[in-house]
C-alpha cells in the first residue's frame, strides 16, 4: 500500500503547543487504523467533511520538460496548517489529515533518468502513468464516503487523476452512472498539450478525451506561454472557456473578479474540481515561477469565490516547490498554501450552511 496513513502521534509531533490558545493541529481528526487495509472503511465512519492528502512528486513536471521540486510542498504546508489558530472561524473538527502517498520508488526511478533524452523522457513519461493510477484510487475513496478531498502537491499531471478519481467516487456515492465533472483553473499554462504520453502538461487533455472532464474553464492565461494551436482549440471547443492575463491586467483594468465570475457561469452548478497552479502567482517558488502574475490576495479570493458559490467536489493545488527558493528555508510558500487551505475550507463551510 502506498499510501501513508498519518497517526495522531505524527500530528503531535508537528503541534507546537502554546498556553491558552489552540492549534489546528490539536482538533484536526486522523484514521484510527490498526492497518490500511480497512481505513477506507474508516473513512466513511468519520465525521470529517475535508480530507487533507499530499502528493510529494515531481515527475509529471520533468516528463514536461519542467523544473522539479514539487515534491517538496507537502512538507511544510501540513506543519504550517496544524499550527495555526482554531477559533471561530474554522475549529479544524471538520478536517481529516490522511496523510501522503509515498512516491518513493517512482522517485528513484525518474531520478536515474536524462530528461535530455528522448527515450528517457518516455519513461518517464511511462511513470506519470504510474502516478495516475496510485492517487486516482485514493481520490475515488475520498469522494465516495462522501468528503471533499483537499490534495497538496505534486505536478499538475494530477489533475487527471483526480478528475477520473472524482467521477468514480460520485458514481458509486450517487448510485448512478455520473458521467464527468467540470473543472475551474487558475493557471498560466492550459495544460492541454497533446496525449504525448502523460506529463504535467496534458492531464486535461488526458481528461477531455476519457470523458471525465465535462466542462473546463481557465483564469489568467498568459499568451505567450500558450501555443496557437491551443488557443485555437479553446476558441472553437465549446467545451472550453478562458480568460488571458494580458486581457484582465495589461490591455484592461483589473478584471479578475469579473473572469473569475465567467469560468464559474461557464461550469455552472454542475460538481466541479478546483485547480490552483502556484506558478500564476507572481514570485512563488515553482516550476515555472512567473515574475509577472496574480497576487497572493488574487489567488485567495479566486479560490474563496468558487469554494463559496460552486459545488466543488475536490481542490487541488499544484506544482508549488519550496526547494526552488533562492532562501535556504522558504517559509512563506507553505505558510501563502495554509492560507489558501483555510480560505477553502471557510468557504465551503459557508457554501454547505447555504446549499446543502
Amino acid at each position: 500500500m502506498q499510501l501513508k496513513i498519518y497517526s495522531q502521534e505524527d500530528i503531535n509531533a508537528l503541534v507546537k503547543r502554546r498556553a491558552g490558545e489552540v492549534r489546528l493541529g490539536e482538533r484536526v481528526r486522523v484514521l484510527n487504523v490498526a492497518d490500511n487495509d480497512n481505513w477506507e472503511v474508516a473513512l466513511s465512519d468519520s465525521p470529517a467533511r475535508y480530507v487533507l492528502l499530499g502528493l510529494p512528486e515531481d515527475i509529471g513536471v520533468r516528463a514536461n520538460y519542467g523544473r522539479g521540486g514539487a515534491y517538496s510542498a507537502w512538507n511544510p504546508v501540513v506543519a504550517t496548517l496544524l499550527n495555526v489558530q482554531s477559533n471561530r472561524y474554522f475549529t479544524g473538527d471538520q478536517l481529516l489529515v490522511l496523510g501522503h502517498i509515498d512516491f518513493s520508488d517512482l522517485m528513484d526511478k525518474a531520478a536515474a533518468l536524462n530528461f535530455q533524452d528522448a527515450a528517457d523522457v518516455n519513461v518517464a513519461r511511462e511513470l506519470v502513468s504510474e502516478v495516475d493510477e496510485l492517487v486516482m484510487p485514493v481520490i475515488e475513496a475520498i469522494v465516495r464516503a462522501g468528503k471533499e478531498p483537499i490534495i497538496v502537491g505534486g505536478g499538475h499531471n494530477n489533475a487527471f487523476p483526480n478528475i477520473k478519481g472524482a467521477v468514480k467516487g460520485l458514481q458509486t456515492k450517487l448510485n448512478k452512472s455520473y458521467a464527468a465533472i467540470d473543472c475551474i483553473n487558475c493557471d498560466a499554462h492550459s495544460d492541454l498539450r497533446p496525449l504525448e504520453g502523460r506529463h504535467s502538461g496534458n492531464g486535461f487533455s488526458y481528461a477531455l478525451a476519457s470523458g471525465d472532464l465535462r466542462r473546463y474553464a481557465m483564469v489568467g492565461l498568459h499568451e505567450i506561454f500558450n501555443p496557437d494551436a491551443i488557443i485555437e482549440q479553446i476558441h472553437s471547443d465549446d467545451r472550453l472557456q478562458a480568460s488571458f492575463f494580458e486581457d484582465i491586467f495589461v490591455k484592461g483594468d483589473d478584471g479578475f473578479t469579473e473572469a473569475v465570475e465567467e469560468a464559474m457561469h461557464f461550469a455552472g452548478n454542475d460538481f466541479t474540481g478546483l485547480e490552483l497552479d502556484l506558478d500564476t502567482i507572481q514570485n512563488i517558488p515553482s516550476s515555472a515561477k512567473t515574475s509577472s502574475g496574480i497576487s497572493t490576495i488574487q489567488a485567495r479570493k479566486f479560490v474563496h469565490m468558487v469554494a463559496s458559490k460552486c459545488n466543488v467536489v475536490y481542490f487541488h493545488i499544484a506544482e508549488a516547490a519550496p526547494v526552488l527558493s533562492h532562501i535556504k528555508t522558504d517559509l512563506k510558500t507553505g505558510k501563502l498554501i495554509a492560507y489558501l487551505i483555510t480560505d477553502y475550507l471557510k468557504a465551503r463551510e459557508y457554501w454547505h450552511a447555504q446549499y446543502s
